[in-house]
């Protein structure tokens, strides 16, 4: 399970602070698949960043034993210096993982780049760049998989590819997604988090969920 306990996520501004969210507290289960829906600006990519631990709440906290990914977006960065096969190594060693091998062939493999993926980064395409960042990702084991419009990624073929990967790792893992897209939530997702008005409320029911979402 993830815990958040009293989270809370605020910016300064002259005027005072301008809240994100306000003290939510909420339990998510380590066995249904988590959308997180609200309208644009509600806090849905913050919210999925301080989960993955790469932002910090104002106050409150995230309890969790679960291995938990950082979160898989379409602009997710790596060190553009250096090639793909190096980028690879860094993170699986940021993971504690030693012998890289196999998880470098996979990535090469999956993301199709060919001899690309010993090119930096600096040089790659968007849509190469969003091929790469997802089959890092599925390269790795985690609990919870943290997925930020990932599921646009590449080609009809590609998309595919990636959806029976994820299916793969799902047998096993959960997700927590954001997806503007209600066919994506639908069809990765059974339960669901509505940001809105600064407050979060947990549905068991995703067409429930999504049902309050189109109708705030």
């Amino acid at each position: 399970m993830i815990h958040l306990e009293n989270l809370t996520k605020y910016y300064p501004t002259r005027y005072g602070p301008k809240y994100v969210f306000k003290d939510l507290n909420l339990t998510l289960p380590g066995d249904r698949d988590i959308a997180i829906l609200g309208e644009n600006g509600a806090g849905k990519s913050t919210l999925l960043r301080i989960i993955g631990g790469i932002d910090f709440p104002s106050k409150g906290k995230v309890r969790s034993e679960r291995y938990i990914s950082w979160p898989l977006a379409l602009g997710s960065g790596y060190q553009r210096s250096m090639t793909g096969r190096e980028n690879v190594r860094f993170v699986c060693r940021i993971h504690g993982i030693k012998d890289t091998r196999a998880i470098e062939e996979y990535v090469k493999e999956f993301s199709g780049l060919g001899q690309n993926f010993e090119l930096p980064v600096a040089g790659y395409s968007s849509g190469m760049r969003s091929k790469y960042n997802f089959s890092v990702s599925m390269g790795l084991d985690f609990d919870t998989y943290l997925l930020d419009e990932i599921m646009s990624v590449g080609d009809v073929s590609f998309r595919k590819k990636c959806e029976e990967a994820l299916d793969a790792k799902r047998e096993s893992a959960n997700i927590i997604l954001v997806s503007h897209s209600m066919n994506v939530v639908r069809r990765h997702c059974n339960a669901a988090i509505l940001l809105a008005y600064g407050r979060a409320e947990f549905y068991e029911s995703i067409d429930r969920a999504i049902f309050r979402y189109e109708n705030l």
